[in-house]
């Protein structure tokens, strides 16, 4: 945000000696997940005696049960704490005592409707619902979303049918590495893929871009799991849809009243991405900026100036969009060429 504040995010399924090089020079503001920020705490690798602030997004979550040891520890470390900010979509906890919250305001953005959400029923005559949700993707069209199950194994399971339908996707869930999630977030965003497969770890924080529509395959177990999905979508002043797949037979919770049911259409259409991902050896550590990237792919790779799609500059590599069909043409052109003082190898992701 050219903020002028230095920010560091530490987190899980990476070396922790990386944070310790980032945090070595102390930032303004630590952004990380409760354990790995516990991790550091124990490890002394930054002094918390002149941390003022404490924010904890998706407060309903990160006070749940399975993360109190960590944030009881966090927060027990914390002595100088003048502010504490709590933020989430929903609130379906009590506040445990060792936050030490007292004299709280709340600030409440849910009666300010802004959003048009719309929520769409869909019936499936099959159990299984995978004909009803090949079906309903086409009824939508070529837009962005992401399908939502509750387990893994569903995801492989419909990944493995959308494959034989030839419709692209990526997949986003808690077994995959840090690496694998972060990159399948890299191709999400700069339209390799349109859509994506998750489970409810998608539901929150993500950077992702505004989604047209979002897909409950499986239904939610919970009324604040569906509210966090659907906010993935109409997002800010913009519209979406939130479309529940259930089988003809199935009874819907009592949290989902909606009741407009979609008579799906047939469709002339495709899904399909005219983008694919490069990925370039050289980052911001190598003083490789966004400008020379885009100066590699028009000057050697011969692209015009719209069709160089999003480019994402990380510490120690970049990731690039380009037209499917030009992708291996350009890396052949581009592959082992000098950036800066650096030679980079750019591969098909």
């Amino acid at each position: 945000m050219g903020s002028g504040y230095k920010a560091n995010a530490i987190y899980g399924g990476r070396p922790i000696s990386k944070d310790k090089i980032y945090l070595a020079h102390t930032p303004s503001i630590i952004i990380g997940t409760p354990g790995r920020v516990a991790d550091h705490m124990r490890r002394k690798t930054f002094v918390t005696s002149s941390i003022k602030t404490l924010v904890l997004d998706e407060f309903d979550k990160s006070l749940e049960v399975g993360f109190e040891k960590e944030m009881r520890e966090i927060i027990e470390n914390l002595k100088q704490i003048e502010k504490s900010i709590l933020t989430s979509a929903t609130q379906d906890i009590e506040i445990p005592e060792f936050v030490g919250i007292k004299n709280e305001v709340v600030i409440n953005y849910l009666d300010t409707k802004t959003t048009e959400l719309s929520i769409e029923i869909v019936n499936s005559q099959e159990k299984n619902k995978l004909q009803a949700l090949v079906d309903l993707l086409y009824h939508i069209g070529n837009e962005p979303g992401i399908i939502f199950c509750n387990f893994k194994n569903t995801i492989n399971y419909v990944s493995d049918f959308l494959k034989q339908q030839h419709i692209p996707h990526g997949h986003f869930y808690g077994g995959m590495g840090q690496i694998e999630r972060e990159r399948a977030l890299i191709k999400f965003r700069n339209g390799t893929h349109q859509i994506i497969i998750a489970t409810d770890l998608a539901a929150r924080g993500l950077d992702i871009p505004e989604l047209n529509f979002i897909i409950h395959y499986q239904l939610p177990l919970k009324l604040e799991e569906f509210t966090h999905r659907n906010g993935r979508t109409a997002r800010m002043n913009a519209s979406g849809t939130a479309y529940v797949l259930k089988w003809i037979d199935e009874s819907l919770p009592e949290f989902i009243d909606a009741t407009n049911v979609l008579k799906l259409q047939d469709k002339e259409t495709t899904i399909f991405s005219k983008w694919a991902t490069l990925f370039v050896s050289g980052g911001r550590k190598d003083k490789i900026s966004k400008g020379d990237i885009a100066g590699l792919f028009f000057k050697q790779g011969n692209l015009k100036g719209e069709e160089l799609g999003v480019i994402e500059l990380k510490q120690d590599c970049a990731f690039v969009g380009v037209p499917k069909e030009k992708a291996l043409e350009i890396v052949e052109k581009t592959n082992n060429t000098r950036l800066k003082k650096k030679k980079v190898r750019i591969t098909l992701l």
